[in-house]
């Protein structure tokens, strides 16, 4: 009985030292949830404007805008600060051949550059780059036309929760 005793307390004790040492290495890595954006009062209503109105990012950014509480005004006002997208677009760069020379594998680069303006100050400019990999193969086309659009839908997505971030780090 009291070895059976012995044995769970033991078993208690690892599960606690286990559960203490992944919470301590999830925080000092830098690990946060998240959800909610906490913008700067100044920025709970904002314009967006953008080079492409009806481009999928403007409408992702305005979508996460909308879910973050934040008046979204359809017509710029001369005391409200602009969110400009400038531009989105998507390179490739290639990383390995096959062996009769075509393309095996690109490196997916989509660029984005947009400026926040504050009435009266000049624009801060941000850009920031993401990277994907992507596998084609000729024989597959129509599935990797489809692999592709998936991987470009989830790097737009991407870079509206970055965004999000940015604007969430400014403080005036």
């Amino acid at each position: 009985m009291y070895k059976l005793s012995l044995t769970i307390k033991s078993l208690t004790f690892r599960n606690l030292a286990i559960a203490l040492l992944t919470t301590s290495l999830l925080t000092a890595c830098g690990f946060q949830l998240r959800g909610d954006y906490l913008l700067d009062d100044e920025l709970q209503t904002l314009y967006v404007s953008s080079s492409d109105v009806h481009g999928e990012l403007t409408r992702l950014v305005k979508l996460n805008l909308t879910r973050n509480q934040v008046n979204v005004l359809k017509y710029s006002k001369a005391d409200i600060p602009e969110l400009r997208i400038l531009s989105d677009k998507l390179d490739r760069r290639t990383l390995s051949l096959f062996s009769n020379g075509q393309v095996a594998e690109y490196e997916l680069i989509y660029s984005v550059h947009y400026q926040v303006r504050f009435t009266g100050e000049d624009a801060k400019d941000f850009r920031f780059e993401l990277y994907r990999d992507y596998q084609d193969d000729p024989n597959l086309a129509l599935a990797k036309s489809r692999e592709l659009s998936l991987l470009l839908s989830e790097m737009r997505t991407s870079a509206a929760d970055k965004i999000l971030r940015d604007l969430a780090r400014i403080q005036r």
